[in-house]
């Protein structure tokens, strides 16, 4: 099967590596642990906008998320997680996450979906503009 996604059409790479814990009963990588994979990523994303890790003032919170497994993954290996924004709306966004192993071909496609939130407010907000020029750039 020819990979369709290619990590250069991703502007950012975070790199993880695979754990011992990470494998189930088949000895493959489990299929929840990829959500965790996607959401470290994604606080790499949060520290490059400017976004604190805390319950108070300007954050982003998670709507949904969205995986689709491509190929079994096999411990050790070595993964980049390429991340674009692919969706800006009002106060949410998108964010496709592809994780790739070693040779470069897609593991797992996600989309997670994403509000601007204030904790202060309780309230969503307008997309932050570090994300506006991460979308456009």
């Amino acid at each position: 099967m020819k990979n369709k996604y290619n990590i250069n059409d991703f502007n950012f790479h975070y790199k993880i590596e695979t754990r011992w814990k990470d494998l189930d009963a088949f000895q493959h990588i489990n299929n929840a642990v990829y959500a965790t994979y996607i959401e470290s990523a994604r606080v790499d994303l949060f520290k490059r906008w400017g976004i604190p890790g805390t319950n108070t003032g300007k954050s982003i919170i998670m709507a949904s998320l969205k995986i689709n497994y491509l190929k079994q993954l096999k411990h050790p290996s070595s993964l980049i997680i390429g991340q674009r924004v692919s969706r800006l709306g009002k106060t949410s966004f998108d964010i496709e996450s592809i994780i790739f192993d070693e040779e470069q071909n897609a593991v797992c496609q996600a989309i997670v979906v994403a509000v601007c939130f204030d904790f202060d407010s309780q309230k969503s907000v307008d997309v932050y503009e570090s994300i506006i020029s991460d979308y456009e750039g």
